[in-house]
C-alpha cells in the first residue's frame, strides 16, 4: 500500500462531480481509477506543481483500488520506472497524486466525454 487515504483537490472534486452526471458512473473511486490509468496512457510526466488536497472527497487506498489495489500500486511504481523516476515511496505517492489530478482535469476538459459511451471509446482508441 504506496499511500493509506486518496484525498483530491476541491478542483478534481468539482470535475469529477461532472464526470459523474455526464456517465452516470456513481462511485468516485471508479472515475479515479479511469483518470489514473488515462492520465498513465499519456506516457508525459506530469507538471510538478502542488496539490493541495483540500476537497473532502477522500477514501481509503483499498476502496480507491478495491480488489485491484496492489495493481494500481504495481503500475504507478512501472510507470516512474519507464519515465525513468526514481521508485522510492516520497516519488511514487507524488506522481500518483500528479496522474491522478492530471487524468481528471483531462477527462473533464477534453470535451469530449459527454457520456459513458464516450468514456468507453477512449478506452479502446487510446
Amino acid at each position: 500500500m504506496i499511500i493509506k487515504q486518496v484525498r483530491v483537490s476541491q478542483q478534481a472534486k468539482d470535475q469529477l462531480s461532472r464526470l459523474k452526471a455526464k456517465t452516470g458512473i456513481k462511485n468516485w473511486n471508479i472515475l479515479c481509477r479511469w483518470a489514473l490509468s488515462y492520465s498513465f496512457s499519456e506516457n508525459t510526466i506530469p507538471t510538478d506543481i502542488p496539490i493541495v488536497a483540500d476537497s473532502n472527497l477522500e477514501m481509503s487506498w483499498y476502496t480507491f483500488g478495491g480488489e485491484y489495489y496492489e495493481i494500481y500500486e504495481a503500475l504507478t511504481k512501472a510507470w516512474c520506472l519507464k519515465m525513468g523516476l526514481p521508485t522510492d515511496n516520497d516519488t511514487i505517492i507524488k506522481y500518483f497524486h500528479l496522474n491522478l489530478e492530471r487524468g481528471i482535469a483531462h477527462l473533464c476538459g477534453t470535451g469530449f466525454i459527454k457520456n459513458i459511451d464516450d468514456l468507453l471509446k477512449l478506452a479502446v482508441n487510446k
